[in-house]
């Protein structure tokens, strides 16, 4: 196949760009700079400019653009900057899907898009949650319609936390770890769904793959854990005590909307799409995910 991806040099695109090529697939890279390599094109998605050849002979487009939500109080121009990110890109590349009748668009969402579940389990036939993230989820994915509408099959990736020691979350949480500062967050009873890096790149290989895949599908493991597990795990895995339970009141003066949204809430969310259709996880479990540390 040939696949175009738009957010290539992130984490997750770096994997997967990684290991299309490995299997033998054709990779084609929007950048929004000047191109430089011959795998690239250029696009600029608040102009809605694609390069003209970016299309040719595409088989399906991967979407994975978004600025990163863990980055402090959530400010007024912060979440204009989350909602520009997604919904902006996403809409130019629809258009370009249908204009260009690329069968298959896979695209990134969230799965805060169920808000907070507490104890109640939730797949992909929950509604959306209240709150700023699941309403930027449902509009990120409503960005999605001129693909559907001119019938691509389009599936919405609704990721949890991706777990590598490479980046994201658990780079993040390190330091304070090592430094023997871990701790529980607020009551530590609130579910944080989480996927495996391997296992975030096979996803999306299975749902290129897989024809009947379409719609929203939980990209997590099917084992979420609760935020005082999570801490427990990790401080295993860094062999560092973790005895501290930091309170919600500090987190909501730091962190405003965003503590109350991220870290102490979350959905119990389980793949129902992915394990109904015999995903293969390689990584089930947490301390697995976790091990080795580099």
């Amino acid at each position: 196949m040939r696949v175009l991806v738009a957010g290539s040099s992130g984490l997750i695109g770096s994997a997967l760009r990684s290991r299309l090529r490995e299997l033998g697939h054709d990779v084609v890279r929007l950048v929004r700079r000047a191109p430089s390599a011959p795998d690239e094109r250029g696009w600029h998605p608040p102009s809605g400019r694609i390069d003209e050849n970016a299309f040719d002979g595409v088989d399906a487009v991967v979407n994975l653009c978004g600025a990163s939500l863990a980055s402090g109080r959530w400010s007024a121009a912060r979440k204009q900057v989350l909602h520009d990110s997604r919904i902006e890109p996403t809409e130019v590349l629809a258009e370009a899907v249908a204009e260009h009748g690329v069968p298959v668009l896979i695209s990134a969402s969230g799965i805060n898009y169920y808000g907070d579940t507490g104890d109640r389990e939730v797949d992909e036939s929950a509604p959306v949650g209240h709150g700023f993230l699941p309403l930027l989820c449902a509009e990120w994915e409503a960005a999605c319609a001129p693909a559907s509408r001119a019938g691509s099959r389009v599936v919405f990736l609704r990721t949890a936390p991706v777990f590598t020691w490479r980046g994201g979350m658990l780079a993040q949480v390190r330091p304070l770890f090592q430094l023997g500062l871990g701790g529980a967050l607020g009551t530590g009873r609130q579910y944080l769904p989480w996927i495996s890096l391997t296992d975030m790149v096979e996803v999306i290989v299975f749902c290129l793959d897989n024809a009947d895949v379409s719609g929203p599908v939980n990209v997590a493991s099917p084992r979420p854990v609760t935020n005082a597990e999570f801490t427990k795990a990790v401080g295993r895995a860094l062999r560092r005590p973790t005895p501290w339970r930091v309170p919600g009141a500090p987190l909501r003066l730091l962190l405003g909307e965003a503590a109350d949204e991220m870290l102490l809430a979350g959905p119990r969310a389980v793949p129902g799409v992915l394990l109904r259709h015999g995903f293969p996880y390689a990584v089930e479990d947490l301390d697995q995910a976790l091990s080795p540390v580099p």
